[in-house]
């Protein structure tokens, strides 16, 4: 049975290690406002877009070098109906070495095309890792987005 849950990947020259580091840095590479942590076990932070997306996350798994969970424990998605879609659902980086390359495969679990969000969350979530994520872990330094992230 396949998954419903979003999900993209990029892979990158640096190491697991590195790109483990890297997605640590939360605040570096998500674009947005955020207070707390998220480098340990039971941290929480949270995340804020502007007035659309406010979202806090429990780090509830920290594999090094391997994976990385994110728990949503609460969410308020002022562009959809049901404005707590996201909680409850995962955020999860499963790190790997595939043919001499890091390759990250980022799944929101629990985002799924019933949702309001998918298309506008799907959207924001591939730039997200495609570009800013990528680029920070490549080069040390934050993606600058060039338009704002659309929601429709």
């Amino acid at each position: 049975m396949q998954t419903q849950d979003f999900t993209t990947s990029i892979e990158v020259e640096q190491s697991p290690m590195e790109a483990y580091n890297a997605i640590n840095k939360v605040s570096s590479w998500w674009p947005g406002e955020f207070e707390g942590n998220s480098d340990k076990l039971n941290e929480e932070f949270i995340y804020r877009y502007q007035d659309m997306h406010y979202s806090k996350q429990k780090v509830v798994e920290l594999v090094p070098g391997k994976k990385i969970v994110w728990l949503i424990t609460d969410s308020l998605l002022d562009f959809v109906e049901n404005k707590t879609e996201w909680t409850g659902t995962k955020v999860i980086f499963d790190i790997s070495n595939v043919n001499g390359k890091t390759k990250i495969q980022f799944t929101h679990e629990g985002l799924i095309p019933k949702f309001q969000c998918y298309k506008d969350c799907r959207n924001a979530w591939t730039a997200i890792i495609g570009k800013s994520l990528s680029t920070f872990i490549t080069t040390g330094k934050a993606w600058q987005m060039q338009e704002e992230l659309v929601f429709e």
